[in-house]
């Protein structure tokens, strides 16, 4: 059964280099295994080759104690969660949307295809998706998620991630793939869309699973009845549309169903018609479809948990 499990993350510092004065954020990681730090060390010195503008570059780390500091630039405009769920920031506009969900999915892209080797992030959300001085989307923490892997229980599956990102088979298979960070990409994309979270326990029933009721929606033939209504009319119909339907398909209950990010990015980007979203979604509902896989009605009333714990025995159930 998925129960929340206590994230590793501690703190996060802003700081200025010496020699460059330039600003950067330093994370604070706490650890409890020696063996699973410098497991993990050796995967953030791998990481920190990775070189693309809609990544947000890993400077360097130090290690100290049972404690890591990994330096990454600093994004000024902070995360794109704030600027869609904090009433205090200005509304995005829809331009502005397109572009960062456009420039994420190409991090995406070079981390699961470009690179010299697969890097699976885990944890894609908007909490996790930094906005520079010109508000072009950065996407971070990739490669954090590992040092999870690195606990010593070899009977419990520490699935990571947030819940309403999480792809339902992780619960049944405990094992990150491409294809479980596409299902995440897709909550995304519904999120900067819509302006809502992809569980508010705080909201209607029917709205509770953001993916469900946009579903509905289509189901009704009423899909852009679920953009934000903070855009008012100042909004491009075939890109909202794009959106809304590719987040469908990226989250779609069957992993072999979903695209990969190289098909993601050509959807985006008009180079490829998208699909017609098959029937079988009419039927769908993720909320019961969790449950089927093992999360408890909990974990779906503390959507903020970042990481998910399902105890699975080798080889699935």
């Amino acid at each position: 059964m998925a129960k929340p499990h206590r994230p590793l993350l501690s703190a996060v510092y802003k700081g200025v280099l010496p020699s460059s004065r330039s600003e950067v954020a330093i994370k604070r990681v706490s650890h409890g295994s020696r063996q699973g730090m410098r497991e993990f060390i050796a995967e953030i010195v791998s990481l920190g080759r990775l070189r693309h503008r809609n990544l947000v570059q890993l400077l360097g780390y130090c290690r100290r104690q049972g404690e890591l500091l990994l330096v990454y630039d600093y994004m000024p405009n902070g995360s794109l969660e704030k600027f869609l769920h904090d009433q205090a920031k200005p509304t995005l506009d829809w331009a502005t949307r397109f572009r960062i969900i456009k420039g994420v999915a190409s991090g995406l892209l070079y981390l699961h295809e470009d690179w010299e080797q697969v890097v699976i992030h885990r944890d894609i959300k908007a909490s996790n998706v930094l906005l520079d001085n010109d508000l072009n989307g950065r996407l971070g923490d990739f490669g954090l998620a590992r040092l999870y892997d690195h606990r010593t229980d070899p009977q419990t599956t520490h699935v990571v991630g947030t819940m309403g990102y999480l792809a339902p088979e992780l619960a049944r298979t405990g094992k990150a793939t491409t294809i479980t960070d596409v299902f995440a990409f897709g909550a995304y994309l519904l999120e900067v869309a819509c302006g809502r979270r992809p569980v508010d326990p705080t909201a209607h029933e029917e709205q509770l699973v953001l993916l469900d009721w946009v579903v509905e929606k289509w189901r009704k033939g009423s899909i852009l009845e679920t953009r934000d209504p903070r855009l008012g009319e100042e909004y491009v119909v075939e890109e909202v549309e794009l959106v809304l339907k590719l987040g469908l398909l990226c989250s779609h209950p069957l992993p072999t169903a979903r695209p990969s990010m190289r098909q993601v990015v050509r959807h985006l980007e008009g180079h490829a018609p998208l699909p017609e979203l098959s029937p079988a979604y009419l039927s769908f509902s993720l909320l019961a479809l969790l449950h089927k896989e093992g999360f408890d009605d909990h974990i779906m009333s503390c959507p903020s948990s970042s990481v998910a714990t399902a105890s699975v025995l080798s080889g699935g159930r």
